[in-house]
């Protein structure tokens, strides 16, 4: 994960090399462990979802003391789950690693728990649709460390590798609900900059 990532005047993420869009839902809570500042940790905020071949950002529409965004990586979300409990809204639930600099040390950064709530429409679109890719993105991801396996020891996973991942045919084929108010990205969303970012961390802004 990456807290507030950059993002465009109009609120989407800023791409990275390679990025593809394949929806973005309004209408979802998003809670979240483990945040630097306030209330122990625990951030509870209304906004939007992005998901991507690389990553899915939360946007909150309002921040939270310094809560604006919250990036997690296909590669890093673990544990997820998709809960239909009686009382309450659908959701999905699941954890996330952090994404770690290469300089620093793992044990510096926590593994965060998240929950997407679903309190507005229905989520047939979203649902299945994050399900599939997140399955892609391992079962690729898989391929190419196999491939890469003379190496003696398995080096550090890029959360970028993600963006090999071909989606184009499970979006041209992803079931739409008419309850779910998710938009699926037919094409790319035009920016207001043709900025794209190279890495998760940088020291220098993001390149045209």
């Amino acid at each position: 994960m990456a807290l507030n990532p950059q993002l465009m005047p109009n609120g989407m993420p800023v791409p990275f090399v390679n990025e593809m869009f394949v929806l973005v839902r309004d209408g979802v809570e998003f809670e979240v462990d483990k945040i630097p500042g306030g209330h122990g940790g625990n951030v509870k905020a209304k906004g939007v979802i992005y998901l991507s071949n690389i990553r899915m950002v939360f946007v909150a529409s309002k921040p939270v003391e310094n809560f604006v965004a919250f990036d997690m990586p296909m590669l890093y979300i673990h544990a997820e789950k998709f809960n239909q409990p009686i009382f309450h809204c659908n959701n999905i639930s699941g954890q996330v690693e952090p994404v770690v600099p290469e300089n620093e040390h793992r044990a510096l950064y926590s593994t965060h728990s998240f929950k997407i709530l679903f309190k507005e429409g229905g989520c047939g679109t979203f649902v299945p649709l994050f399900l599939n890719l997140i399955s892609s993105v391992r079962q690729y991801n898989r391929q190419m460390q196999q491939a890469a396996e003379t190496a003696a020891a398995a080096p550090r996973v890029d959360p970028l590798q993600a963006a090999q991942t071909p989606v184009d045919e499970m979006m041209r084929h992803a079931y739409v609900d008419p309850n779910d108010p998710t938009k699926i990205y037919l094409q790319q969303p035009s920016g207001e900059s043709q900025l794209r970012r190279r890495a998760y961390h940088s020291s220098g802004p993001a390149e045209r």
